[in-house]
């Protein structure tokens, strides 16, 4: 039986968000298209595509925005147009970056710019971070949440001040916002508080909007149509970007509107953990709907005690799961959305029950 397969007859998944067969997702998009007379795009220009660029900048507070067909080209060419137009001076990127653990190196392999690692690898930057840099810097590129630490973040006032000396010291500030919706929360800002400052921002269509793909790149209009034209040059000009469109806009007010209850029900479940002290969790506090969930057991128990719970109670308790530091532990990344939101208090508090137990 696949692992596709078993969470299908699991009563109790997790993580994430109900996946959906392509069979159901299409049809959602069909019967959307439908009722709101949707017609294609050609190559970013039509109705649809043009309205929710415009839609998400003003929500932030930007000029303009433009969808990219994948985070990964979003990223690496804002950085390169940042870096170019001051020099090619070095963009500072934490060591957790999505650039440095998940791009396979593209910024280096195919010239974009060059990167400096800054700041430790377990802790979120402080402007000191920033500042102990003694190179001049074309680019400051910051995630948040920071997904690889169990989604920290800066705190408020340390972030304002980065902020204040980007702009102080004519360097580009960046935001790998990839899963910003979810920051909010644990801030208590909104996203265009958030994003106030920073002069370009990249958006998952995916992620926690739960789109096929996709991404926007927010900015200025002039930086945004360079951007753009770099898309081009990189292949990323396909003719129809409606697909992508479609299935991040039919569902992105009711993504966003459901952010609160997200963190509610990671707050409940920090809470729970806490009569589980086998279980440890980073960070200390949520700050998303997102923890890791550290375990005193390697890599390959973990995956035996999912066997286990799947096949015998009906629950799911992660998809992937990563080596830990230490010898003999593992660690998994738990995004809260649909999927935990669905089961009742009783029935967490069972399953995680059941999950310590095999720990012992």
């Amino acid at each position: 039986m696949t692992d596709a397969e078993l969470i299908r007859r699991c009563d109790t998944v997790f993580p994430g968000h109900r996946a959906r067969t392509p069979a159901d997702m299409y049809a959602a998009m069909a019967a959307w298209c439908e009722r709101h007379g949707i017609e294609h795009d050609v190559y970013g220009a039509g109705a649809l595509i043009e309205s929710f660029e415009n839609k998400v900048a003003a929500l932030l507070g930007f000029e303009a925005a433009v969808f990219c067909v994948s985070g990964t080209m979003a990223q690496v060419t804002a950085l390169r147009l940042a870096c170019a137009d001051r020099g090619n001076a070095p963009a500072a990127l934490h060591p957790t970056s999505h650039i440095f653990v998940h791009e396979r190196s593209n910024y280096q392999m195919l010239g974009h710019f060059d990167a400096l690692q800054v700041g430790e690898r377990t802790r979120p930057w402080t402007l000191g971070d920033v500042k102990a840099v003694p190179d001049r810097l074309g680019a400051v590129g910051m995630e948040i949440p920071m997904r690889e630490i169990g989604g920290q973040v800066t705190p408020w006032d340390e972030l304002e001040a980065i902020k204040g000396y980007s702009k102080e010291h004519g360097i580009h500030l960046h935001m790998d916002g990839a899963r910003l919706w979810e920051a909010q929360a644990g801030f208590g800002r909104s996203a265009r508080e958030i994003a106030a400052g920073f002069d370009s921002v990249y958006l998952s269509l995916y992620k926690g909007i739960g789109g096929l793909g996709g991404a926007l790149l927010l900015g200025t209009r002039a930086f945004v149509d360079r951007a753009a034209e770099w898309f081009r040059r990189q292949g990323g000009n396909v003719i129809h970007r409606s697909p992508y469109v479609v299935s991040a806009a039919m569902q992105f007010d009711a993504r966003l509107a459901a952010m609160p209850d997200y963190f509610r029900r990671t707050e409940l479940l920090y809470a729970l953990l806490a009569a589980h002290p086998e279980i440890r969790v980073n960070p200390a506090k949520p700050a998303a709907n997102m923890l890791h969930l550290h375990l005193p057991v390697d890599r390959e128990r973990a995956l035996a005690i999912r066997q286990e719970l799947a096949e015998r109670h009906g629950i799911w308790l992660f998809n992937r799961i990563s080596h830990g530091v230490l010898p003999g532990t593992s660690y998994f990344e738990l995004y809260v959305g649909d999927n935990l939101l669905a089961v009742p208090e009783a029935r967490l508090r069972e399953a995680l029950a059941l999950f310590a137990n095999t720990l012992k």
